[in-house]
């Protein structure tokens, strides 16, 4: 059995539990290493059981509070050579050891406990970022945040999930006529920003298949996106696609931003 379990997940902070009965792993902690230890007690976990921290890239609502936990619990962090120098540069996070630090490439898999884990080329603004798609025999999620755009080999490796976490992250039209400044528009809007709405609907259609459990939707903007919008949206688009699925046709949910989801078994 295996779970996953958003402990924030929006604009302004990002932390995800996925683990097993063995092993428990996070992957970000882009909110407070207070809000980190409250999300995971909540369910049963501490955050000194962790046996890992997948990094998907630098920018802050993705390491925030990953000092914190660095300095306080030791836990072994993965990620990009690019990701990690970025990290390292980051005035705010503060010192950390950097012994810590696993150098993991895209397309490697490696493991921790027992889990298998396979970093994911994503487009997006940063060093060198992936996404993450974790498994067992049998079972498996991914988390699929920001990425601008998504092409055959993404889809590729998202393929016979249990369980996916999604980028949602915008409404265009509020985007467009919000007040974000032109040229942060254009960057969340081109092919190394973030999925909208419409575009996570068709990446979704892409990989489900008769046995998926469930789709989570992440990364809603504060500003440009609702939940109630993301989670219509996605579905129409599911329902208008060329498969032969509907968008009630599984669990679909919205991680929420300030608070956990709840678990995902599966």
């Amino acid at each position: 059995m295996m779970e996953l379990y958003s402990i924030a997940s929006g604009s302004s902070g990002n932390c995800i539990c996925v683990g097993s009965d063995g092993c428990h792993i996070l992957i970000d902690a882009g909110i407070s290493g207070k809000r980190i230890e409250s999300g995971l007690n909540a369910v049963g976990l501490k955050t000194e059981e962790m046996q890992g921290i997948l990094i998907t890239h630098e920018h802050i609502d993705h390491i925030a509070g990953l000092g914190v936990l660095a300095r306080r619990y030791g836990i072994p962090m993965y990620a990009t050579a690019g990701t990690i120098n970025a990290v390292l540069r980051t005035k705010s996070v503060g010192a950390m050891d950097e012994s810590l630090f696993h150098v993991i490439g895209p397309g490697d898999a490696f493991v921790i406990g027992d889990l298998c884990v396979e970093a994911i080329a994503v487009p997006h603004d940063a060093a060198a970022p992936v996404a993450y798609k974790i498994s067992q025999p049998g079972r498996a999620a991914a988390v699929m945040t920001d990425l601008g755009k998504y092409d055959d080999e993404i889809i590729d490796k998202l393929k016979n999930l249990d369980v996916l976490l999604l980028e949602a992250n915008h409404d265009v039209h509020m985007l467009q006529v919000g007040n974000y400044p032109y040229s942060l528009k254009q960057r969340i809007l081109g092919e190394k920003g973030h999925l909208s709405n419409e575009l996570s609907g068709r990446l979704l259609g892409e990989v489900l298949h008769d046995r998926f459990k469930a789709v989570l939707l992440g990364h809603l903007s504060k500003e440009n996106n609702y939940a109630e919008l993301a989670y219509e949206t996605v579905r129409l688009e599911v329902a208008m696609g060329e498969n032969p699925y509907k968008g009630d046709d599984f669990p679909m949910y919205v991680a929420k931003r300030d608070e956990p989801s709840p678990k995902i078994m599966f």
